[in-house]
């Protein structure tokens, strides 16, 4: 019998999650159970992948570094990396606003639907304010100090300052470059048997997979606010999926197939997993695992390249959330009927870029950074609570988007770099072959 793919379970777990959750609503105490013997699942899930994000960047980013041989090939790569993340973050930008001024749904939001959800999620909106304000005050090189850690085992205790421990790990990787091989070679030795662990470890939780996907989407559909707000905020979340649709499956393919020669269909194939657990966690930095799992042993991007961008792609390379940021503002005015200008427009796509790099690779992160955007433009922040009742549905969309980006970053720097090759775990025929273009 021909074993069934890990995308197919994945899917799998996640339908039969939704389809669980809405029998449950149909009875007294079904949220309850839910809530108290299924939802547990999913967060272990979560916590698990979570717990691994960490160690996986420390020991896959030194070996990545160190591999280079010298400071020439890091700075050529982290230069194409960074430039990449750029381009793709200012297209999505761009994308979200073409698509939101074109469809207007901020037009179509009713006074009665704008109260209601003020009054219903206008507490939430003051926390996130709140911090948004308190880093708002900060000096205009907040972000470069906030990079740097004072204490690499406290930055370490959270995946929100993985962008620290990316920053020391690379010092690190600069470091064991630096000094004679016969000095380093046992601290990459080290690092390269703790990778080897932590991948086999990797392939222990997504045999979990399946079922954390099903807790999570069970709790989800059990958990979600009335049909009445979806449909009031319909306009919105069709923009947004537009956007982000059109960035799967259209550029990110597209450019992959002009620069590199590979089929979508092998792209998609290879990253669908990924993709899954992006899409029910809601946080790249807890798919990170298996996005670098995937795009190595799958789409064939080599380790010292996989390492790199993969853990620097979570933290700054957020397309969708960018994305969302544009659309959401965009929306939020139309709603409060304020006209965007050309120069706001501009303000936004600035500040959604500055943003994305700042935002944490955990879930609901891009709300935060959405006060900054609307603060940019005169828009209250408060007009987030019009859109809190349909968060969590787009925001594992645009991880969802986050994570591809990441991959297809990964693939076009492989390329670049010479170090896209023959995967693992996929036939090397005529559709994939890097060589002939």
């Amino acid at each position: 019998m021909k074993k069934i793919a890990l995308h197919w379970k994945i899917l799998g777990g996640m339908l039969f999650g939704i389809l669980i959750g809405f029998v449950a609503i149909q009875f007294t105490g079904g949220k309850e159970f839910v809530s108290d013997w299924i939802k547990p699942f999913g967060t272990i899930f979560i916590n698990v992948l979570k717990l691994i994000a960490i160690p996986l960047i420390i020991a896959s980013l030194i070996k990545g570094v160190s591999d280079l041989k010298d400071i020439t090939s890091l700075s050529r790569l982290g230069i194409r990396t960074f430039m990449l993340f750029i381009f793709t973050t200012m297209i999505s930008i761009s994308i979200g606003l073409l698509v939101v001024n074109l469809i207007k749904p901020g037009n179509l939001v009713s006074e009665a639907t704008r109260t209601e959800l003020m009054k219903n999620y206008g507490a939430e909106v003051d926390g996130k304010t709140a911090q948004a304000a308190e880093n708002m005050h900060h000096g205009p090189l907040q972000m470069l100090i906030d990079v740097v850690p004072s204490n690499i085992f406290e930055a370490a205790s959270s995946n929100g300052n993985m962008l620290q421990v990316i920053f020391f790990v690379i010092f690190f990787g600069i470091g064991l470059i630096l000094i004679p091989a016969k000095s380093a070679a046992p601290v990459k030795g080290f690092f390269d048997g703790m990778n080897e662990v932590i991948l086999k470890m990797i392939d222990l939780v997504m045999l979990f997979a399946p079922y954390g996907v099903f807790a999570l989407m069970a709790s989800l559909v059990t958990e979600a606010p009335g049909a009445d707000i979806f449909v009031a905020l319909g306009a919105y979340a069709g923009t947004v999926v537009i956007g982000l649709l059109f960035m799967i499956l259209v550029f990110y393919p597209t450019i992959l197939k002009l620069y590199t020669g590979i089929n979508p269909g092998f792209f998609w194939k290879g990253i669908a997993p990924a993709q899954l657990v992006a899409f029910s966690t809601s946080s790249s930095a807890a798919t990170l695992p298996v996005t670098m799992e995937r795009v190595e042993e799958h789409l064939g991007v080599d380790k010292q390249v996989t390492s790199f961008v993969c853990p620097v792609g979570a933290t700054i390379n957020m397309d969708g959330t960018s994305l969302y940021q544009a659309v959401a503002a965009v929306f939020i005015s139309q709603a409060f009927g304020h006209d965007v200008t050309f120069s706001e427009q501009l303000t936004i796509v600035l500040t959604a870029l500055l943003a994305s790099i700042g935002s944490a690779a955990v879930p609901g992160a891009g709300l935060l950074m959405l006060v900054i955007v609307l603060e940019s433009i005169g828009v209250s922040p408060a007009g987030i609570a019009l859109i809190f009742a349909i968060d969590r549905p787009l925001d594992m969309l645009r991880t969802t988007v986050n994570v591809t980006s990441d991959a297809f970053c990964a693939m076009m720097i492989g390329k670049s770099v010479g170090k896209l090759r023959k995967p693992q775990s996929q036939e090397w025929d005529d559709n994939y072959n890097p060589a002939k273009n």
